[in-house]
């Protein structure tokens, strides 16, 4: 019963600061709501007892990825920000609740027609120990996924270094 408790309060949190995290006008607040949706995901992992996946989580993800994400803010000059003020249109509400609904009818579809819901349901296998688990995330072999987490970190690398870049330009100007 606590479980579910502290899984509603988990969403509610998670729910609420993605909302926020769109709907907000001010672009720092917006990041330090998905800090929350981060951590909110992380107790989700603990909850579950994946402590290594709560862990990497808050390490990567709120840690890394939310700074990486304010120093690319912090590296936009000011004036480039202070132009964006954009109007909501009725046709481009419209047209973005449209696309919204022919996802949610896509993925729907794809989980009825593959029978999806009936395995999750039906699953008998129990929990996937964590050793399983570490061995997907780090392992070389086929679907296991050491080779993409490197191309993401050579890949940020690459964009932090075009941020200083990009900010070393404006100084000499």
């Amino acid at each position: 019963m606590a479980n579910i408790i502290m899984f509603c309060i988990l969403a509610v949190v998670i729910l609420g600061s993605a909302v926020m995290c769109v709907m907000t006008k001010r672009i720092m607040r917006a990041a330090t709501f998905l800090l929350f949706v981060l951590f909110g995901i992380a107790g989700i992992y603990f909850l579950l007892d994946y402590t290594f996946l709560g862990a990497a989580q808050i390490s990567v993800y709120a840690g890394g990825i939310t700074m990486l994400y304010i120093f690319a803010i912090q590296l936009v000059s000011k004036r480039t920000l202070q132009g964006l003020v954009e109007r909501l249109k009725g046709s481009r509400v419209v047209g973005g609740v449209l696309a919204t609904l022919a996802g949610l009818v896509t993925v729907v579809v794809i989980l009825l027609k593959n029978q999806f819901i009936n395995a999750a349901v039906g699953m008998t296998e129990g929990e996937i120990p964590m050793d399983r688990i570490g061995q997907a995330l780090v392992g070389s072999g086929k679907y296991e996924y050491v080779l993409p987490f490197e191309f993401i970190s050579l890949f940020l690398l690459a964009c932090i270094i075009g941020g200083i870049m990009i900010a070393r330009k404006e100084e000499q100007k």
